[in-house]
């Protein structure tokens, strides 16, 4: 955790100097696995750490695994154990990747941009290429990043007895919002 702060804190420090790359500890994400069996397995995480880079197109997202809450505690505590995410073990998600024709993006001009994303979704030490489609939204100077996209859960080793059984969604949808 020391790691990540003194991270972020270089980050912030460094953007501030070039104003070109901008960081956030208030992004969200959250997941939605509900089925028509189980409309229970919803989190959501409104301390992500991001970074984005207007001139590169370079972005940055890291999620603490034990910062998604549920609205039922007992399923925050099968979510965090070790037959789902073990938590202790693999304390965090991560998303590295670009921005595909960063240049298009008036980031000194208000108006909606559609982008896509390509980089690294990092879940339990598994990492996949995965691209994801978003908008870019330039209002007053203010940055605001949205994306949605699904995850295919045995892709990242996450299988189970609820899964089988129906009562969680294969493949959840991942929602990510940030403002910069």
């Amino acid at each position: 955790m020391k790691k990540t702060i003194l991270s972020l804190a270089l980050a912030v420090i460094t953007g501030s100097l070039f104003a070109q790359k901008k960081t956030t500890t208030s992004a969200t994400v959250s997941f939605d696995a509900t089925t028509a069996k189980d409309a229970q397995p919803k989190a959501e995480n409104k301390t992500v750490i991001g970074s984005i880079d207007t001139k590169t197109g370079a972005v940055a997202f890291e999620a603490a695994v034990k910062n998604f809450s549920f609205a039922n505690p007992k399923m925050q505590g099968h979510f965090n154990g070790p037959n789902w995410m073990n938590s202790d073990s693999f304390s965090k998600f991560t998303f590295t990747g670009q921005i595909e024709k960063i240049s298009k993006v008036k980031f000194k001009k208000d108006g909606v941009y559609n982008v896509r994303v390509t980089g690294d979704l990092k879940v339990k030490d598994i990492s996949k290429k995965t691209t994801v489609p978003g908008t870019i939204t330039v209002s007053n100077g203010k940055i605001k990043i949205a994306a949605s996209f699904s995850v295919k859960l045995s892709d990242y080793n996450i299988t189970g007895q609820q899964v089988d059984a129906g009562k969680v969604s294969r493949e959840p949808l991942v929602t990510m919002t940030a403002e910069f």
